[in-house]
């Protein structure tokens, strides 16, 4: 016989006869309904402690009883325990819902340009990169030449700032109406702390 089946046993003896019992006397009655006698205190123990038997002391004895509707109602207290816990669980999953799509929200790309952006930005730094090291050395050639390559080189630059100001732009709206930190914004426009405009590193690079 199993633990639960004895359980069974003891619980019944006690809805069926509607009567209080001593310990001694519950261990005769389960005893003869093939419970074994070294168990049945441990059994009829955790049953008390299940709220399933209820106990008193009176002298120096203690009683035991349970009644049929003692179990039918601590199973509905039990089944609206859960109810309400579901209930609360389902709350929380329609907040983390809304956490989430708002998560999402925050790392869409609006307009779907902002990859291109970032490649043209690094496109630009590459060719404005190139002609800096052509502009030096033609720095002592036909004077013409140096001045249109410095137009085109102005014209690189300012192309260069306008996507560098699309993407602090882009950092901004991640980190003043997402909620993101700055690190977060970075690692998602690929980007480092390092970035910057384009003849703001050059000064640095300069001064150096």
């Amino acid at each position: 016989m199993s633990a639960e089946e004895k359980r069974k046993v003891i619980l019944d003896i006690y809805h069926e006869s509607k009567d209080v019992y001593t310990e001694k006397e519950i261990i005769v009655l389960a005893t003869k309904a093939g419970v074994n006698v070294n168990t049945i205190p441990d059994i009829n123990t955790s049953l008390v402690d299940d709220g399933l038997v209820d106990k008193d002391k009176i002298g120096g004895s203690n009683f035991f009883w349970s009644f049929p509707g003692k179990r039918d109602r601590l199973l509905q207290l039990e089944h609206e325990k859960v109810l309400t816990e579901i209930e609360v669980t389902k709350v929380k999953l329609v907040s983390a819902e809304g956490k989430l799509a708002d998560a999402k929200r925050g790392r869409e790309d609006e307009d779907g340009q902002r990859a291109k952006k970032i490649a043209r930005l690094r496109e630009l730094a590459e060719e404005k990169k190139s002609m800096e090291g052509e502009l030096e050395s033609l720095k002592e050639n036909d004077p013409q030449v140096l001045a249109d390559l410095k137009k085109e080189l102005n014209l690189v630059t300012d192309a260069a700032n306008r996507w560098t100001d699309n993407i602090f732009t882009c950092k901004s709206y991640l980190t003043k109406k997402r909620g993101m930190s700055s690190k977060e914004a970075c690692t998602l426009l690929g980007i480092n702390s390092e970035f910057d405009y384009p003849e703001d590193k050059i000064s640095t690079r300069k001064a150096k």
